[in-house]
């Protein structure tokens, strides 16, 4: 396809503006093919990869290891499903990652994508109750929290501009405060943290009715809103709130699992243990569409109560073994190749490179993040932390920045789903080569978005 053919409406993209394609001239990219860490378009126009297509192209592009698996597998079994019966790539896959999460989750279900995972999770939730004997339904989470687009995903989801459209929807959902300590919605005294945010959700607990929460979402580091990492006790704090009053706590990690901040899970990277993991994009570094759950025992106890229990739930493609065989061989690949290492070492230093773009750029409010997830907060004035008007942060982000980062040769998110953030989550297989190149397009693109804006 070429944009040309795009422009024509045959193709609609995913949360994209009609505007940006259905025209004479699209401005969206048609991308052909990917190498290492980049990728190029139908005009042979290469761009680096710092969004990692969405936080999920974990080893980058041309693995062929991750090709080969797929190939043999679709050769001996290209289908099955988990549903009656099992096959051996699920069986693998769930070994290896019992071998790989913290504690004791060692149970796994496998769907095909992280909203499935979040709505698999909450139906899981809810189902341990009331084999448990308890009515509980409702759910937590965060203020501009995203956690998918499914119904019951979208209820989870703290985004009032992805809700509104849909509405009414399941009821039964709260939010709280996030962890935005730029911008701290519960203390005017932070930084530092008092973990007013934390105790958030045991007030909205009481109000609502401890009997009645069936769980509370969290991700380890925040995505939407640009990468709200977790105060020091803060996840230890929501844990000891589900624990004083029955509430399982589901650990999303959709984007943060498989690397993106170090280590496996966020959970182990913050020292936590939920009840429940969600997972989908790195499993696979995005080679095969899979996601799922892991669980801890405790939850597969009450699944396995009697001979006739089950978890009420499932889909037909649920752990492809074509998606299963490539996941095994995307963990053997990380650890061949020291990507967890990798993400160690020149995670810190990503990050003090992007610190000194804060120490240039006075139009950079704001530098937070962890690993290889980091996002700029914009700022109209850094002194006094005001924020652009929508308007200018439409002139910003869709009219300056968006196609300035193209022409540049960078994919990254420009974004203002609260305030106007330019989000990096390259792929963990970037070197400081590659992340430097990234600090040197938006040392560039920084200084003339603060001309641009004040013109």
């Amino acid at each position: 396809m070429t944009q040309a053919q795009l422009s024509d409406g045959n193709l609609w993209l995913h949360f994209t503006r009609s505007s940006d394609w259905i025209t004479e001239h699209p401005t969206v990219p048609v991308l052909q093919h990917g190498e290492g860490c980049y990728v190029y378009d139908s005009h042979g126009k290469r761009y680096l990869d710092g969004l990692s297509a969405l936080f999920c192209a974990q080893v980058g592009y041309g693995q062929q290891a991750l090709v080969d698996a797929a190939a043999t597998q679709m050769a001996k079994l290209p289908f099955a499903t988990n549903w009656s019966y099992a096959h051996q790539p699920a069986i693998d896959l769930a070994e290896a990652l019992a071998a790989r999460f913290p504690g004791d989750i060692d149970h796994f279900f496998f769907v095909n994508s992280g909203s499935e995972a979040v709505e698999s999770a909450m139906k899981l939730a809810i189902q341990y109750h009331r084999s448990r004997g308890e009515d509980r339904w409702k759910f937590i989470s965060r203020n501009y929290a995203y956690h998918g687009t499914s119904f019951g995903a979208l209820g989870l989801t703290g985004l009032p501009g992805l809700r509104k459209m849909f509405e009414p929807l399941r009821p039964g959902h709260f939010h709280v405060p996030n962890t935005n300590e730029y911008r701290c919605q519960t203390s005017q005294a932070c930084p530092p943290c008092d973990l007013s945010c934390a105790r958030s959700f045991e007030q909205q607990i009481i109000a609502e009715g401890a009997d009645q929460i069936a769980a509370i979402f969290i991700e380890p580091v925040q995505n939407a809103g640009g990468c709200f990492t977790p105060p020091p006790g803060y996840l230890e704090e929501v844990r000891r709130i589900c624990d004083k009053y029955g509430i399982l706590m589901v650990s999303d990690e959709v984007i943060c699992a498989f690397g993106r901040l170090g280590t496996w899970t966020g959970a182990e990277r913050y020292g936590y243990l939920p009840d429940i993991i969600t997972f989908a994009k790195g499993v696979t570094s995005a080679y095969q569409p899979l996601g799922g759950l892991g669980f801890r025992h405790h939850v597969a106890d009450v699944l396995q109560q009697d001979r006739t229990s089950m978890f009420l739930h499932g889909s037909t493609w649920g752990g492809h073994p074509v998606a299963a065989a490539v996941a095994l061989a995307n963990i053997e690949l990380f650890e061949k190749e020291g990507v967890l290492e990798n993400v160690q070492t020149n995670g810190p230093w990503f990050g003090e490179q992007l610190r000194g773009l804060y120490d240039r750029h006075e139009i950079v409010g704001d530098v937070r993040g962890t690993g290889y997830f980091w996002a700029l907060e914009l700022v109209k004035d850094r002194e006094q932390k005001i924020g652009f008007s929508d308007e200018e942060s439409e002139r910003l982000l869709r009219g300056f920045l968006s196609r300035r980062l193209l022409e540049l040769g960078l994919i990254c998110r420009a974004d203002d789903r609260d305030e106007p953030v330019i989000q990096l989550s390259p792929p963990l297989v970037d070197t400081q080569v590659e992340l430097g190149e990234i600090i040197a397009i938006l040392e560039q693109v920084l200084t003339e978005a603060a001309a641009e804006m004040a013109a």
